[in-house]
């Protein structure tokens, strides 16, 4: 019985000891080192207008309307709902996904007045894994300079710059495609950057 009870005692010391090391010190210990390293992107790389957040650069937002850029679709609940974060799950095999993704072709191509010749970037017309995705790929967003200049009275090279200025390359120079962070370049559109 007394070795029972001296093997509880150290099983219970030992887990007490973890918890404390990993549910406190830990973690106060990178919150630490990610405040005074990179305190920006700590906090959700939140952008601000005029005081007020206007989103997070890391999240997409459902931007609508001709003089806007469209995010990737979404998957998350009604729609770029951080708290429903998630992908269809539906495989490549789906008749629902095939049927999805026609319509989204369709649909693009007439809202940015494309032939039926110009391919469709997968990502123009399916959602990320997270359905929120903050990017799209540049090619996305030359094929959609051509509605937002002419909604906002532009000249569309001028577009081009703009998506020039708020593309990203890849990560670490070597991982993803270069992309096009939406949330930033509508901004700077509006003159809110």
């Amino acid at each position: 019985m007394r070795n029972l009870v001296a093997e509880l005692r150290a099983s219970l010391v030992v887990t007490l000891f973890l918890v404390v090391l990993c549910c406190g010190v830990y973690p106060v210990i990178v919150w630490g080192i990610a405040q005074g390293v990179f305190p920006h992107k700590a906090n959700g790389s939140l952008i601000q207008v005029n005081g007020k957040v206007a989103g997070s650069s890391l999240l997409a937002q459902g931007f609508t309307g001709a003089a806007y850029f469209h995010p990737r679709p979404s998957a998350a609940g009604q729609g770029y709902d951080a708290a429903n974060s998630s992908g269809t799950n539906l495989g490549p095999t789906s008749k629902k996904l095939i049927e999805n993704v026609k319509q989204r072709v369709a649909g693009y191509r007439a809202e940015n007045g494309l032939p039926p010749d110009v391919p469709v970037p997968a990502d123009a017309v399916t959602s990320s894994a997270s359905g929120l995705d903050p990017h799209i790929s540049i090619e996305n967003a030359s094929l959609q300079a051509g509605r937002v200049a002419t909604a906002r009275g532009m000249d569309r090279m001028d577009i081009l710059w703009k998506i020039a200025a708020h593309t990203e390359g890849r990560d670490l120079g070597i991982l993803g495609q270069p992309r096009v962070n939406i949330l930033l370049l509508n901004l700077d559109l509006d003159g809110k950057l």
